[in-house]
C-alpha cells in the first residue's frame, strides 16, 4: 500500500526536508517539469543536481559501481558514479555521471520507500549559504514548496563527495 507520502512524491510536490547533513529542496527526479521547476527556485543554471537513490539495487542496475557502497552509505556522502547510459536522468545532470546520496536520516528512509530517485539538493539560492534551520529559507523559495518538514536546527556540513573513492572536501 502507498504511503501518503509516496503518493505526494508521485504527484510530483515540491519538498523541503532534513537529511542527514543540511536542509534540502527536492522532487521526484524522474518527473522533468519539477526538476526545472526547482532550477528556477534555486536560480541554478544546467549544474548537475544530486539524488537519493531507492536502493543499493537500484544504483547498481543504472551505474557503473566500482567503489564499496556500503562503505559510504547510508551516510552523508554524495558519490559520483558514471552512468550505465548518458542520457538516464539528462535532465538532472547532462554530464555521464550523477551524485549519488543515500542520506542516513528517517525522513529520508520514507523517501526511498517511494521507489523513485528523488533529487537532493541544499535549500538555498544557488551560491548561497547551506541552510540549517527552516527560519533561514529566503521567503522566495518557502513560497514555491508544496511540502516542508522542520526537524529543528541541524548543525552539519554539506555531504563529503566521493570522485574515484577518494574523499573530496567542499
Amino acid at each position: 500500500m502507498q504511503t501518503k507520502l509516496t503518493n505526494q512524491i508521485k504527484q510530483g510536490k515540491i519538498f523541503i526536508y532534513p537529511t542527514d547533513t543540511i536542509y534540502g529542496i527536492g522532487c521526484d527526479a524522474t518527473n522533468k517539469q519539477v526538476v526545472t521547476k526547482i532550477r528556477k527556485i534555486k536560480q541554478r543554471d544546467k549544474k548537475p543536481f544530486s539524488i537519493i537513490s531507492p536502493s543499493i539495487n537500484w544504483i547498481k542496475e543504472n551505474f557503473i559501481v566500482e567503489v564499496n557502497l556500503k562503505k559510504y552509505l547510508p551516510g552523508p556522502y554524495t558519490l559520483i558514479l558514471k552512468k550505465k547510459d548518458k542520457e538516464f536522468l539528462n535532465w538532472v545532470s547532462d554530464t555521464d555521471s550523477l551524485g549519488i546520496r543515500i542520506p542516513d536520516d528517517d525522513f529520508c528512509r520514507k523517501i526511498q520507500k517511494a521507489g523513485v530517485p528523488f533529487i537532493t539538493t541544499s535549500v538555498n539560492l544557488s551560491g548561497q549559504s547551506p541552510i540549517t534551520k527552516i527560519s533561514e529559507i529566503p521567503r522566495q523559495i518557502i513560497n514555491k514548496v508544496d511540502i516542508i518538514v522542520d526537524k529543528g536546527e541541524l548543525n552539519a556540513m554539506p555531504s563529503t563527495l566521493i570522485i574515484n573513492g577518494k574523499e573530496v572536501k567542499r
